[in-house]
């Protein structure tokens, strides 16, 4: 079952999420029938956005984190809400690269150069949105910069997704860790020396190591509290009811168009592939209803 947990350490210096989210990653990879480096990069901000998601303060808060790049994958999106569930798809869910010189998929190369946008919709007017520059395409390091540049925390991101040899998700987890503002030199130190240390997180897992371990091999030296545990699951929440607003959203004259052609449609959700159909008796109820 995937899971985060979320805690503080050093008498509330340091903050810290982590994850395991190899199910929900697989479920991705199966709903978008991705290419491996295409699951590595999509299973990478799956977790980080599960794990930003668990850091929203209301229930209705929701979390949208968009990268688009020059990259053969082009681009990806997903979104999250407070509990944790999260919900994503690639632009190019074909792409396929050689590996990269350390013989892992090449989630840089796929990305390349583009935009990491970050946008909270917390309930206030306009939606909050924070945009930096990829610093690698690797998501972890682009994260990491993004909280440095534009939430000003200073903040270690790790995520990794390993695929077996069929190519399913064999593990999947990462973390956040951030210093609070008020966090002693001798904690960040300790911190700094601790994450150099620190090899693949997909490596560990697959050693058996839970989100627990791996936070406890890091902040072991400092007094870790977990605070709680939280489920994440890959979970799309479309329903035909809301794909008819869109529909009614493209404006009567498109709709007129439609229904003239006598043809029913079929409408696709991006993040689950799930695929309504609407006839041309519904099409002209929404007509009439407008």
């Amino acid at each position: 079952m995937d899971y985060i947990i979320r805690g503080t350490a050093a008498e509330g210096q340091v903050r810290f999420f982590a994850a395991t989210t190899k199910e929900l990653v697989e479920k991705g990879r199966q709903l978008h029938n991705t290419s491996p480096v295409a699951t590595a990069a999509l299973g990478r901000l799956l977790t980080a956005g599960a794990m930003m998601g668990s850091m929203c303060k209301n229930d209705s808060d929701v979390i949208t984190l968009q990268i688009k790049c020059s990259g053969p994958i082009e681009g990806l999106v997903v979104t999250a809400d407070s509990k944790a569930n999260v919900k994503g798809y690639v632009f190019n869910p074909d792409v396929m690269l050689p590996p990269s010189a350390k013989g892992k998929l090449d989630v840089g190369r796929a990305l390349d150069l583009g935009v990491l946008s970050v946008i909270k919709d917390i309930g206030l007017k306009e939606p909050y949105v924070g945009q930096t520059h990829l610093v690698s395409g690797e998501i972890a390091e682009d994260l990491t910069y993004y909280f440095a540049t534009s939430e000003q925390v200073p903040t270690s991101v790790a995520l990794g997704v390993l695929m077996d040899k069929d190519n399913t998700v064999r593990q999947a987890g990462g973390f956040i860790i951030q210093l609070m503002p008020f966090a002693s030199e001798e904690v960040i130190s300790f911190l700094e020396e601790k994450l150099k240390e620190f090899t693949s997180i997909t490596a560990l897992m697959d050693q058996g190591m839970t989100p627990e371990d791996m936070i406890n091999r890091l902040l072991g030296g400092f007094d870790v509290t977990i605070w709680d545990k939280v489920d994440t699951k890959f979970e799309c929440n479309c329903s035909k009811e809301r794909v008819a607003k869109a529909v009614m959203s493209i404006g009567r004259k498109d709709l007129t168009e439609m229904i003239e052609e006598g043809e029913p449609i079929e409408v696709n959700c991006h993040f689950c592939n799930e695929k309504y159909h609407f006839s041309v008796e519904e099409l002209k109820a929404m007509i009439s209803s407008s």
